[in-house]
């Protein structure tokens, strides 16, 4: 049987494991160890932030070696899961189809998208678990004539405790993330080798032969006849550039910032992230309890359960890019002036909720959602291969995204990674 080395457990690796495992013996390299959800109790991080010696976000692994984060410019740090599964473990579970810059270069991924609502169970209708204080939100919103959704979920949500910690990993095995791909990957005979970081591709005359990885001091030889690289939308580039293959300085990442104020006993941080959202031009708005910030930011010394915060994330214009692993994205003039509106309409939501502006205080510049250095074209929407690839190397992650969603990616990039999957069995 011939052997493919899929590069990444996200989204876009585990869903390609798992629909290539038997046309191909699949090999799944990924750079973290396997992923355990973080236990901690907040009581006592909040303890321990006054030692002091919580001050920078990229800590963050001490206490939960799952997240990395690495800094960017203009204060932003970049935020991504480390680990079996990737980032869908510190996800938030959302459920949303964000194809339209995609369709626009002809590619349709109707039948993707159909094949994945029969696999994955998807959950709209948790609004009996909300909070007073989200519910008097949505209800804002409403009056703001802002069309607030309630957010689908994927897993078992019908269920939820409300526990709040979904992007911590959550502890019920309520939401989906993509180990259960990985783990159907693994009964059809896939192998999963966890602290695998792959340095390069090895290709000649348009082809891979394998894949170069480092297992702690050793550096290991995958051979391989078909390449699928889903390290994510910034480990990707790196091990292309490392393998001689340039991408494009197109990075976005969705910044996020978090308006948040004090409001007593309110409890955000014991409820389901991003409940509900609001669709705005360039960017959404939905309630969000930052642990980040909770964590290392001075502004958010106070009290968890008294801290209500809500979510911006903003669709960035595609500037950016790396040189030697080195970042280099910071927010453009539009960036700023959207950042700056939205701001002021979540202002404005807090005041309808009684709270002046002068009580409101912000969470760290951060993004998860780095994407857009290898963007699909309208010439590769039939193959999803671009010509500066070996013609057996495929990228499934957000590197494909012709633009920044602003928007939760993950349902999307899975519904790519499925066609990925397929182009390679047939092309096999």
């Amino acid at each position: 049987m011939n052997k493919a080395v899929v590069i990444g457990s996200g989204a876009g690796g585990a869903m390609c494991a798992r629909e290539l495992q038997g046309k191909y013996q699949v090999t799944v390299l990924e750079a973290g160890r396997a992923f355990r959800p973080f236990n901690l109790n907040l009581d006592l991080i909040a303890g321990f932030r006054r030692t002091g010696l919580l001050f920078d976000a990229r800590e963050i692994g001490w206490i939960f070696p799952a997240m990395r984060i690495r800094r960017a410019g203009a204060g932003m740090i970049l935020v991504n899961g480390h680990g079996s599964g990737g980032t869908t473990t510190i996800s938030t579970g959302n459920a949303l189809r964000r194809d339209g810059a995609l369709r626009a270069l002809g590619i349709d991924l109707d039948e993707e998208f159909a094949g994945l609502s029969g696999e994955i169970p998807v959950f709209s209708g948790h609004q009996k678990i909300w909070r007073r204080l989200t519910a008097d939100f949505f209800s804002i919103c409403r009056d703001m004539g802002l069309d607030p959704q309630a957010m689908p979920k994927m897993g078992d949500y019908e269920h939820c405790r409300g526990c709040g910690r979904c992007v911590l990993g959550c502890p019920h095995g309520i939401k989906w993330d993509s180990r259960r791909l990985l783990e159907q990957a693994l009964k059809n005979g896939a192998r999963l080798l966890t602290s695998h970081r792959a340095e390069r591709v090895v290709h000649e005359k348009g082809r891979a032969s394998g894949v170069l990885a480092r297992n702690g001091l050793r550096q290991k030889w995958f051979p391989a006849d078909l390449v699928i690289l889903a390290a994510g939308g910034l480990g990707t580039p790196k091990v292309l550039q490392d393998s001689g293959v340039d991408c494009d300085a197109t990075l976005f990442v969705d910044p996020v910032l978090c308006v948040a104020a004090e409001m007593e006993n309110c409890q955000q941080n014991r409820e389901l992230p991003m409940p509900f959202a609001v669709q705005m031009n360039g960017y959404i708005i939905s309630p969000y309890f930052d642990h980040l910030s909770f964590f290392f930011n001075r502004e958010w010394r106070r009290k968890a359960g008294n801290i209500y915060s809500l979510m911006i994330k903003l669709a960035d214009e595609n500037r950016g890019g790396m040189t030697g692993g080195r970042l280099r994205k910071t927010l453009t003039a539009a960036d700023r002036e959207r950042l700056e509106q939205a701001v002021g309409t979540c202002a404005e939501m807090f005041q309808r909720a009684g709270v002046d502006k002068s009580r409101l205080f912000f969470g760290t510049l951060n993004a998860g959602h780095p994407g857009g250095m290898l963007p699909l074209t309208a010439a590769q929407a039939k193959t999803f291969h671009d010509p500066r690839l070996p013609e057996n190397l495929f990228v499934a992650d957000a590197s494909l995204f012709p633009t920044a969603l602003g928007n939760p990616p993950i349902l999307t990039i899975l519904a790519m990674a499925k066609r990925v999957a397929r182009l390679c069995r047939q092309a096999g």
